[in-house]
């Protein structure tokens, strides 16, 4: 009969297993992705954040159909969203439009001004005759009382971004001009403008200005008639967002 010893000699001794770092693996793999998710998450794009809510809901077992379903509501919501956004907006400048179209009469500059609604965006046109002397920049006594009377407007809109355009007719400036060609010449028009507007008091975070030069003509440029009513400053208001 075998002693002892054999005994032990012959027993077999259990193998050190490390099957649990699998099991860590994955639940630290689970871990890292859920706070990834909710990183990408902290600022909501809303493309991204369906296609991780429709994943997630994959993931989960809910079938194709109803993820279909859910991600065309979800779209649906959206373009809801940004519909309804885009009706308040033009109703906002429905309402600015109709007080600057007072403002205009009240103030006696309605043969001068003249304003313009289109897709929310108001556009007031001032002729460049009323503004400058021919061929110039700066603007004239005439041209800063008129821009002063719109100052007083402006001033009340702050919710309103204002971009300044100048434009000319397509006539080129004479040899003897300082200027080299319309875009140099419709360009300072419209810094000019803003210039003014800010000594005025606006603040300079809401004004741009550009120069298109004979781009976007109101009217052929086939007369003379047309040509003045062409050369022109346009001050556009657009709703500032948030505001």
């Amino acid at each position: 009969m075998p002693d002892n010893e054999d005994l032990l000699g012959t027993q077999e001794v259990p193998e050190e297993t490390n099957e649990w770092i699998v099991t860590f693996a994955d639940i630290s793999m689970l871990l890292l992705t859920f706070f990834i998710l909710l990183f990408s998450m902290s600022s909501i794009d809303p493309v991204k954040f369906t296609d991780s809510f429709l994943a997630v809901r994959k993931a989960l077992g809910q079938k194709k159909d109803e993820l279909m379903t859910a991600r065309v509501k979800t779209e649906e919501a959206a373009i809801l969203d940004t519909v309804r956004m885009q009706k308040q907006l033009i109703e906002s400048q429905r309402k600015v439009f109709s007080d600057v179209r007072t403002f205009i009469t009240k103030k006696g500059i309605e043969g001068v001004v003249g304003a313009v609604l289109e897709e929310g965006t108001i556009t007031l046109r001032v002729p460049g005759d009323a503004l400058f002397p021919s061929g110039e920049v700066e603007l004239t006594e005439r041209g800063r009382a008129v821009i002063r009377t719109l100052k007083d407007f402006l001033t009340k809109s702050v919710d309103q971004r204002i971009s300044i355009r100048g434009f000319t007719d397509d006539v080129p400036p004479s040899r003897n001009s300082r200027f080299k060609d319309n875009w140099e010449i419709s360009s300072l028009r419209a810094v000019y403008v803003l210039r003014y507007l800010m000594q005025l008091g606006i603040e300079q975070n809401r004004l741009t200005a550009t120069g298109l030069a004979d781009l976007e003509p109101l009217y052929p440029n086939n007369s003379s008639e047309n040509r003045a009513r062409n050369r022109r400053v346009e001050i556009v208001l657009e709703k500032q967002v948030g505001r």
